[in-house]
């Protein structure tokens, strides 16, 4: 079985959580008119940084996993991991969450939209370290 390079997986959860900030720093307004959450626009708790940094650890871990078992150390490589990761897991779950429990379908894609992004910078960072 393939190595899951300690770095790599180091890497990509800095990535993904800075990439996730600044996603939803750029759309935090249109976040904030559909989600409730969103717009009370309370200071982060530290507590929840550190889920968000434990959350990005625990998918660069996956991630690193997916690639070492697939050998898949090519940029382009890691491109096609992620977009397959995001339409497997973070797509098919946000259009069950619009059509079975009735998610805002803007909210759906704010969401969507920063899962593609990490996943796709993840994949890509941990395929060409690795």
């Amino acid at each position: 079985m393939p190595d899951v390079d300690a770095i790599a997986v180091l890497v990509g959860t800095v990535a993904a959580f800075v990439l996730g900030g600044a996603y939803y720093a750029a759309f935090g307004e249109q976040l904030a008119a559909v989600s409730e959450a969103a717009a009370a626009q309370e200071p982060t708790p530290p507590s929840t940084l550190a889920i968000e940094v434990l959350r990005s650890l625990l998918v660069a871990a996956v991630v690193a996993g997916i690639a070492a078992q697939g050998e898949i150390d090519s940029w382009a490589g890691g491109l096609l991991l992620g977009l397959a990761l995001w339409v497997g897991f973070p797509l098919v779950l946000w259009i069950g969450a619009v059509v079975h429990d009735e998610a805002p379908a803007k909210l759906a894609v704010i969401h969507a939209g920063d899962w593609l992004v990490k996943l796709l910078a993840i994949s890509v960072l941990i395929a060409v370290l690795q």
